[in-house]
């Protein structure tokens, strides 16, 4: 399986030299790298080549790097039936630059674009729809960012009185916890009991 993948992962790459910037075959798993710019040049080669053949399109998502210049990858998942083989294209971006839409390409990206910009805040490009999907239309932020808190900014109720919806802040009813990771046995200042035996020599 390795050697055939690959095998498509050269013949990809060879094919869309300024395109494609790389692929790597992990666990089974063929990744292509791409630039933002030629994604959907990408997309058509992989759904019209008789070498591959990924004629569906089973999402679109994103992964949220915030120490990077280029924050996100924006990551497609493909399906070839004809092949029985799966492929990731994965294409790196800034917050600032969009994405060109694949919706020519696969029209069932819209909803997927639309999900990876609400929760993301990408931009895709000529997209015919570009709204929010998953969160409210007023929502502030996006909530997959890695830097959106984890309580979010506003929390939702029925009120009784008003027989209505009501936003209102977040108020937390205890200080919100700051956990260290350590073990008990790793940077305490305590002795814990029983701790006192392991110094003394046998």
């Amino acid at each position: 399986m390795d050697e055939t993948l690959d095998t498509l992962g050269k013949a990809i790459a060879a094919a869309l030299p300024a395109a494609v910037t790389g692929y790597t075959v992990a666990h089974r798993e063929l990744t292509v790298t791409a630039r933002a710019n030629d994604i959907v040049a990408v997309l058509r080669f992989l759904r019209d080549d008789p070498r591959c053949q990924f004629v569906n399109l089973i999402d679109i998502t994103a992964v949220d790097w915030p120490s990077r210049a280029q924050r996100f990858d924006v990551v497609y998942h493909l399906l070839s039936p004809k092949q029985n083989l799966r492929i990731r294209v994965k294409a790196a971006v800034d917050e600032d630059t969009a994405v060109p839409s694949a919706i020519e390409v696969f029209p069932g990206a819209d909803w997927y674009e639309r999900e990876t910009y609400d929760l993301y805040g990408i931009v895709f490009a000529n997209h015919p729809d570009l709204r929010r999907i998953l969160t409210d239309y007023g929502f502030d932020g996006h909530p997959l960012r890695k830097d959106f808190p984890l309580t979010g900014f506003v929390e939702v109720r029925y009120d009784d009185e008003l027989k209505r919806v009501v936003y209102e802040p977040v108020r937390l009813t205890q200080e919100f916890r700051n956990f260290d990771f350590l073990s008990p046995w790793e940077g305490t200042e305590y002795v814990l009991p029983g701790d006192e035996k392991a110094g003394k020599s046998s």
